[in-house]
């Protein structure tokens, strides 16, 4: 019986198809580890150099090591679908969903927002991701499909030239209402800001619906600095109560990014997107 989570690493001895490698030295049926490419979870190693295969055709070179990263968990997962906010060609625009991954690992990529763009976009393109949101939380994320317009795109995140807002839902009544708070805590060593503003609060369930717009873009920012301050967001078993526990840990984390504004790299316009 196969282990629900194993490394299988071969040598070509000959010119020939990973999958008959594979099938041998896994266990594996050639029809599985098919599936498996395309997920993503085979790799190849050939002078020094390695990168993910996906093309069951694809015959070897003598020497070259085949990986495979079986785990049974993570490539049954099935991601739920991103929505195309706008297409430029160059660029897109897509609603990303809770759940889904912005980097894959060497387990699979087929429940990251690139994987799922070069599937499903078209006409079909590659799909660079230019930056990150959480696996946890949703909304827009640009995805570029070129080299050039990815190298555009991530100088304006590093000139701190792209506004980005959030929506969170927090527990109790966050004050003052009448101007953003300024939270300017250090994540990890590194400087990190983040205005926080009420939008509405809710006396019948004493929760508030914050905007929040980053200035840096930290990891887990949004979510460490409000919890930092005492409203930690719904949903959040990471950053939650002190103790870790949440009032119900089937409640998805209640942080949608909602507002993407930055200058078009191909036509210089500035561009404002809204969900």
């Amino acid at each position: 019986m196969l282990n629900d989570c194993f490394e299988c690493h071969v040598s070509a001895l000959r010119a020939d198809k990973a999958v008959n490698f594979l099938e041998t030295a896994s266990g594996l049926s050639k029809q599985s580890i098919k599936a498996i490419m395309q997920k993503g979870a085979v790799w190849v190693t050939r002078n020094n150099h390695t990168r993910r295969l996906r093309r069951e055709g694809k015959v070897l070179n003598y020497k070259d090591e085949i990986h495979l990263y079986y785990n049974k968990a993570v490539l049954g997962a099935s991601p739920k679908p991103a929505h195309l906010i706008v297409d430029k060609h160059a660029y897109s625009i897509w609603l990303k969903p809770r759940g889904m991954l912005c980097q894959g690992s060497k387990w699979g990529d087929h429940c990251t927002i690139s994987r799922w763009v070069e599937q499903n976009l078209i006409p079909k393109r590659p799909a660079f991701v230019v930056h990150r949101l959480d696996r946890a939380t949703c909304g827009l994320i640009i995805i570029a499909h070129t080299k050039n317009t990815t190298s555009a795109l991530a100088n304006l995140f590093e000139q701190r030239a792209v506004e980005k807002k959030y929506k969170a839902l927090v527990e109790g009544h966050f004050l003052p209402a009448d101007q953003p708070v300024h939270v300017e805590t250090d994540i990890d060593g590194r400087a990190a800001s983040s205005e926080v503003t009420l939008l509405k609060y809710d006396a019948s369930l004493n929760q508030s619906l914050l905007d929040v717009k980053i200035n840096t873009g930290r990891k887990h920012q949004i979510r460490r600095h409000l919890s930092g301050i005492g409203f930690p967001i719904i949903g959040d078993r990471l950053y939650g109560k002190a103790d870790g526990s949440t009032d119900n840990d089937q409640i998805d984390l209640q942080l949608t990014a909602y507002y993407l504004s930055f200058q078009c790299p191909v036509s210089r316009e500035i561009m404002k997107y809204e969900v």
